[in-house]
């Protein structure tokens, strides 16, 4: 399994479904909102989600052809929609596309949670799951950088929110990059698994029962293509190789060494 051509591969027919459906997404988003009380039963979630998958791609497809409308209309959702569905959804169509209005966004919606630990948490994953954008050679809007959202969620780790003995705010940030951003996360030059070992071995101290769920990421290494398969294992390696590992990790990683 090579994951950076699996996610080009994907990101490519999305940008496909984006550019071709079009006026299918438009009708989509104004035609399912809802105008009513928000309720969490009856028509309105299939509603939402429609309408919120449709601004996701209209916001995608603005952003290789530079328009400003949608984002600008997903921006104004995440300041002034009455729900958090629609908030999130409308934040995450600005983060995936990685449009310009983006980064103020994600200022807007950190501001406005006041310190709520599960809103800052969602502020969290947003990021570590963001998509990462393709190079201009692979269909790539212009000025987008590959490894963008790796860099990000990096950074993260060292914002004043963020902390290794808080495991829901942990779970969000490290726990998705690694489990749920195959690009983000197996990258070529091995920063990904680098960073899943170093932080592992810092968590175990701390948290064997998180440490133990956060080394599962590296369960399927063997099935994965070089040069991520030879990389993913070296690092494997090197946790596996520390003495005071607790038995929880130690357990995993000995178990997925027995793969090769």
């Amino acid at each position: 399994m090579d994951p950076q051509r699996v996610h080009t591969v994907r990101e490519q027919w999305l940008a496909q479904l984006a550019e071709r459906l079009h006026a299918d997404w438009q009708w989509a988003f104004e035609q399912h909102q809802v105008t009513e009380g928000y309720s969490a039963s009856g028509r309105q979630p299939g509603q939402r989600a429609l309408a919120n998958h449709a601004l996701s791609m209209l916001c995608r497809e603005a952003v290789r052809t530079g328009d400003q409308v949608w984002p600008g209309r997903a921006y104004q959702r995440v300041k002034d929609s009455a729900n958090m569905t629609d908030r999130v959804s409308a934040l995450s169509a600005l983060v995936n596309a990685h449009a310009n209005l983006a980064d103020p966004a994600l200022q807007l919606f950190h501001a406005s949670a006041h310190g709520n630990a599960l809103v800052l948490d969602k502020w969290f994953e947003l990021q570590a799951t963001a998509s990462e954008p393709l190079s201009a050679a692979d269909g790539g809007a212009s000025g987008q950088v590959p490894g963008h959202a790796f860099s990000r969620a990096k950074a993260l780790l060292k914002h004043a929110d963020f902390s290794m003995k808080n495991p829901n705010r942990m779970r969000s940030l490290l726990g998705r990059l690694c489990n749920s951003n195959p690009a983000a996360f197996h990258r070529a030059d091995a920063a990904g698994y680098v960073l899943w070992a170093d932080k592992l071995m810092e968590l175990d101290a701390l948290n064997p029962q998180a440490a133990g769920r956060l080394a599962r990421a590296m369960d399927r290494w063997a099935s994965l293509a070089e040069p991520y398969r030879s990389a993913a294992r070296e690092c494997i390696a090197r946790v596996a190789a520390k003495p005071d590992l607790s038995n929880d990790v130690r357990e995993i990683v000995t178990r997925a060494l027995e793969q090769s």
